[in-house]
């Protein structure tokens, strides 16, 4: 399980969820990829999550070294591609991390 966490000024926060938006698609045939999540920051903080989870690291490292690299050229929450006149949009997010975190245990509701 991968959590990026992102640092995103409330003037940026529309910025960001439009280009996760606009990147819909991009990782969920990825080999080994199981689950995305965007979490909006519902508390005052200016923190983002973006929640993935991988059948393995290795998984997750041959998405990072492929596809993902290219996304992530314009920065922490940057878009991909470019805008009028060539430059890459400026990124959405201030800061980012990585957090990285193994299943010790796990519950779903009960079926009647």
């Amino acid at each position: 399980m991968k959590i990026n966490v992102l640092t995103v000024p409330a003037e940026q926060r529309e910025v960001l969820e439009q280009r996760f938006a606009s990147r819909a698609g991009a990782v969920e045939g990825s080999d080994g990829f199981e689950w995305f999540e965007l979490l909006r920051p519902v508390d005052g903080t200016d923190k983002y999550l973006v929640y993935t989870r991988w059948r393995s690291e290795e998984d997750f490292q041959q998405w990072m070294s492929g596809p993902m690299q290219a996304a992530h050229r314009g920065g922490a929450g940057g878009g991909s591609g470019s805008e009028a006149g060539g430059e890459r949009p400026k990124p959405a997010a201030s800061d980012s991390s990585l957090w990285s975190f193994e299943v010790v245990q796990q519950a779903a509701p009960k079926l009647g």
